[in-house]
């Protein structure tokens, strides 16, 4: 029996923490609850060994094995040991990501009573009276009702001691000030299972209903209630009974609930029945609703016809799946080519031999018809992770998915980590998309963690999109991956004809700044007017985007970080009534206030807002057009998934036929009846200081361009720029990616930028000023002094939002043209700032930074 076992800690802290096995042997991957700066936490056993640690030093012992075998299997370990490396993260931050089950560990705070407590405890009730003289005397009572509750020194639930002492939170707080308490954060074990009240009638066979033998309806369902020598039921109970008895005997109890309150019975007559035994109350498993199964999926299951450049694609897929080893592979194929078919195809080949498959898809909106079509095609195979779930769902499907019950797996980036057994498949869809790198520690991609993780199964690994990452195309270049192409659209589809509108021109021709230009409002009138479907991308949330003061040139800012605030109109309800009242919001911090009548600066009455959103987009389509029934998909009108699915069903239905949207309507939706795409504004981020921006617009173009015409009748796009000659504008007007990417190639290649150079951004960060810019000084002085080999250190300057969410941030952006000189720089200049006493949660190490924001 091995007496030490070290443990990785969600902490930022570069280390593994040993403490004492004792009698229960936790395995490697297992999940143990351990003391740690007087906080209980749970963490993940990475080694068990028998080496003693350094004489002087106390080892504490692990208070709980949470796992009898490892719930992180080797593999998945060695993943996160590859992540920690890779991108310069703790360990314990890496396998917090990996585990959704925080469900299942319950955090919450114990109070002890401390040396202090005792002293006044036991000098006794007039001494103690003098002291606290502020307080009344009943408060005084339930002071020492507290010390003598926690007398014997053993820990107890803020709960328990509301409970036995009737100590509010403000008393139990103010004794912790003084000192009398000892407040201590504590982790333990909970059950995740999610489980539903069924009343269930008793006596009599179940799930017969209100028919007879012959399956005809029962004239009376209280025939079928077994006559029992019990006394005579009321009016009440019978209704009960009757309801049971009508849907089979077996009934929800939140639904039975419901219905006895429509027919005005009290839920007493209930409980009574449930005394008698005449009605039973069981405890089962939760359905998972999957959600997503819309019209969308149920005509994709009848869609498994491929054409001859699907089949060649598949193909190529099903020879690497044969072999059993890793096979990266980039699916380039144009806007509407029928990706989605191809991965389907591949999915069922891999499940034929009796492997699992993982798709990744960037962003939750996209799992609603995604998950849809994946559960038409496997039913339950099917398990669903992503943000959106509650805790307790995730940990649900998460455990399906170990225990090999779903063999197809769907999800967002960190669906990445699912336990899948014997994966053989892993594909991840719109590769190129930002969404799949983590903005958080461990900030590590998504796309790229799959490319390891596939290596580390043996498996076969599948990039799709319309428009790849230039670090995809890059290494299908130098024959990394497999480059498979389909550059037509199913069924020969003309890809749609693009139309740029020069702004500049409009604003001459008009002579003022106007959201929508004429030829766009001229198209979507047509379009309309053939009872046909528009989409319009407004690349922006909120009605305006800065509200500045005309008088002084104030523009309000959030008071945590240094961006504009964005207005947004208050919203009427169906009823007439404001929904949302009207706010300044930042949609950084989430930060909001009132629209303020003067500027906070000069106090002058002239306020203008400007730049148009989607709120406001939408509002003036609504004047427009006021007989078309318009739709809004943004941040603010979409909160959860069932909101999509909501709004994704009211559009392949037709009850939409304009839909005004950001850059959430750009990715992957398939809807047949639009053929007129809308851009407004898209080319703004031309003038980010981010060397990606032309990528990016390029990308945005393409995608949302490619959601018109991919019916059977032909679609266009309209696009409003100011930057009609921007050689991305131009490409993306073509479909033209090989040009673009032969042309954007040359700039990274003068330059040392991805994929000629790897990148880090080191942020330093501060909620004090001078913390944060005495800290970048000594880095910058670092940098200087040290010999680094072939490392370009640019910085250190302020980041391009120099305070947010009230921390002041300052970079360094790091170049290098061998990733490993990169990594031994960034952790020798960990080590200094350790030893400078920079702590580590003062530095974010973003390595292959997508934004440098």
């Amino acid at each position: 029996m091995a007496l030490y076992c070290d443990v990785a800690l969600p902490v930022p802290l570069d280390r593994l923490f040993t403490y004492a096995c004792g009698l229960v042997q936790p395995v490697v991957g297992a999940r143990v609850i351990v003391p740690f700066s007087g906080q209980r936490l749970m963490g993940v056993v990475a080694r068990v060994h028998d080496d003693a640690p350094a004489e002087g030093i106390e080892v504490k012992p692990v208070q709980a094995v949470l796992d009898e075998a490892a719930l992180v299997p080797d593999e998945l370990m060695k993943l996160a040991g590859w992540i920690a490396q890779y991108y310069v993260a703790p360990l314990g931050e890496v396998l917090r990501g990996m585990l959704p089950l925080n469900a299942e560990v319950k955090r919450q705070f114990v109070y002890r009573i401390g040396e202090a407590g005792r002293r006044v405890l036991y000098d006794g009730a007039a001494k103690g009276a003098s002291r606290r003289s502020k307080l009344t005397p009943e408060e005084q009572n339930r002071e020492y009702a507290v010390l003598n509750y926690l007398e014997d020194g053993e820990a107890a639930k803020a709960s328990a001691l509301r409970s036995a002492t009737q100590a509010n939170k403000g008393l139990l707080d103010g004794m912790v000030k003084k000192k009398w308490l000892i407040r201590e954060a504590a982790a333990e074990e909970r059950d995740a299972r999610r489980l539903e009240r069924v009343a269930v009638l008793q006596g009599r066979e179940q799930g017969t209903g209100n028919r007879d033998q012959e399956g005809g309806q029962v004239a009376d369902p209280l025939s079928l209630i077994p006559a029992l020598r019990l006394p005579k039921l009321n009016e009440n109970q019978l209704a009960v009974m009757a309801e049971l008895a009508a849907v089979g005997g077996r009934m929800q109890v939140r639904d039975l609930r419901d219905a006895l309150k429509r027919l005005g019975v009290p839920e007493s007559s209930l409980g009574t029945l449930v005394k008698r035994g005449l009605v039973g109350i069981e405890e089962v498993a939760q359905a998972f609703d999957m959600g997503g199964v819309h019209a969308a999926g149920k005509k994709f299951a009848h869609e498994h016809a491929l054409n001859e450049t699907q089949m060649e694609a598949l193909g190529t897929i099903a020879v690497a799946l044969e072999r059993n080893k890793f096979a990266p592979h980039l699916l380039y194929g144009v806007t509407g080519s029928g990706k989605t078919a191809v991965y389907l195809a591949a999915m069922q080949r891999a499940l034929a031999a009796g492997k699992s498959s993982l798709m990744l898809v960037p962003e939750i909106g996209l799992t609603p018809a995604m998950t849809g079509q994946m559960v038409a095609a496997f039913g339950g195979e099917v398990a669903l992770l992503h943000s959106g779930l509650t805790p307790d769902e995730r940990a649900e499907q998460w455990h399906r998915i170990r225990r090999g019950e779903a063999k197809i797996v769907v999800g967002t980036r960190s669906a990445v980590f699912a336990p899948v057994v014997g994966l053989g498949l892993v594909i991840v869809d719109e590769e190129h998309d930002s969404s799949y790198k983590q903005e958080e520690t461990p900030r590590y991609h998504g796309r790229d963690v799959a490319v390891m993780r596939a290596k580390f199964n043996d498996a076969v690994v599948v990039l799709g999109s319309a428009t790849p990452s230039l670090e995809s195309w890059a290494n299908a270049e130098r024959g990394r991956y497999a480059r498979v192409e389909m550059l037509n659209r199913v069924a020969d589809r003309p890809l749609p004809a693009v139309e740029l509108v020069d702004m500049r021109a409009e604003f001459q021709a008009v002579g003022k700044e106007e959201v929508f230009s004429r030829k766009l409002l001229e198209e979507t009138q047509a379009t309309l007017d053939r009872g046909e479907q528009a989409i319009i991308l407004l690349n922006r949330r909120g009605y305006s985007f800065v509200v500045m003061c005309r008088s002084c040139g104030e523009k309000i800012e959030c008071e945590n970080c240094a961006i504009s605030m964005t207005y947004h109109k208050p919203v009427e309800g169906s009823d007439g009534r404001a929904q949302t009242g009207q706010r300044l919001e930042c949609h950084y911090c989430g930060f909001r206030r009132s629209v303020p009548k003067v500027c906070p600066k000069c106090e002058s009455e002239h306020l203008y807002y400007m730049g148009a959103g989607s709120q406001q987009g939408e509002e003036r389509l609504q004047e427009l057009f006021p007989g078309a029934r318009i739709g809004r998909m943004d941040r603010d009108t979409v909160r959860g998934r069932s909101d999509m699915e909501r709004l994704l069903t009211r559009l392949h239905a037709g009850e939409i036929n304009l839909l005004v949207g950001t850059q959430m309507i750009a990715k992957g939706h398939d809807i047949h009846g639009v053929t007129l795409v809308g851009v407004v504004g898209a080319d703004f981020a031309l003038g980010l200081p981010d060397f990606r921006a032309a990528e990016r617009v390029f990308q945005l173009l393409t995608q949302v361009s490619g959601r018109a015409g991919r019916g059977d009748l032909p679609g266009k796009v309209v696009v409003q720029t100011y930057h009609p000659d921007h050689y991305a504008i131009q490409f993306a007007a073509k479909h033209d990616y090989p040009s673009f990417v032969a042309k954007e190639m040359n700039y990274r290649r003068w330059m040392h930028y991805p994929p000629y150079a790897v990148l880090a951004n080191v942020v330093i960060q501060s909620d004090k000023l001078e913390e944060a810019t005495g800290w970048s000084t000594a880095l910058g002085r670092w940098f200087e002094k040290t010999t680094l080999k072939n490392v370009r250190v640019l910085g250190p300057a302020a980041a391009p939002i120099v305070r947010l969410k009230r921390i002041y941030r300052y970079h360094f952006v790091l170049k290098a043209e061998k990733r490993q000189v990169l990594g031994e720089t960034l952790r020798a200049m960990l080590q200094f700032a350790e030893e400078k006493g920079i702590p580590r949660k003062g530095l974010v190490v973003d390595v292959d930074a997508v934004h440098l924001m």
